[in-house]
């Protein structure tokens, strides 16, 4: 068995019908950045499958959570839903007959129904071109260095001197 994992994403959904379309859109949104754009509809189909079982089965009045994994592992695409609530079909759904899928248990909460679908002809994990993100700026890095340049000086006064003139009980001096 392959144990190369080259690319791991996931989201984390309140089980409702608006976890449907937001799998679609982050299967859509992260096969197209990880370039596998061939396998957009057959994974998306699956994610959304899955998503599908677990909302209908699902307490609208206390829905509970569902995470969406999506992995890159040896030569397949590996979707993952795992759900902490007891609510998880017991079975793969009969839709997906044909897909290789599993359903892993260790007898407690949560949860994992497991699908993979190959990779395109010839391709393997390290062969999907990932992206390069940049490292994460800091909010301090994108402040102005002098940021009282563009402050006028009068405004503040005035602002300063209205807000010490008011007294604790709210009102006005």
């Amino acid at each position: 068995m392959d144990t190369e994992i080259a690319q791991t994403d996931d989201l984390r959904l309140v089980a409702l019908q608006s976890a449907v379309n937001c799998t679609d859109m982050f299967v859509r949104f992260t096969l197209s950045e990880w370039s596998l754009r061939p396998m957009t509809e057959d994974a998306t189909q699956v994610a959304t499958r899955l998503v599908s079982a677990v909302v209908e089965r699902s307490n609208t009045n206390a829905p509970g959570f569902v995470s969406v994994r999506l992995r890159i592992h040896g030569n397949n695409l590996v979707i993952e839903l795992e759900d902490d609530q007891p609510v998880l079909p017991a079975t793969v759904p009969s839709d997906l007959a044909g897909v290789h899928t599993e359903v892993v248990s260790s007898g407690e909460r949560p949860r994992i129904l497991r699908c993979e679908l190959e990779l395109p002809q010839g391709m393997r994990a390290s062969d999907v071109p990932l992206p390069r993100r940049e490292p994460k700026r800091s909010q301090s890095s994108e402040q102005p260095e002098n940021p009282s340049e563009d402050v006028d000086p009068q405004v503040m006064e005035r602002l300063l001197s209205s807000l010490s003139k008011r007294n604790p009980a709210g009102g006005s001096e």
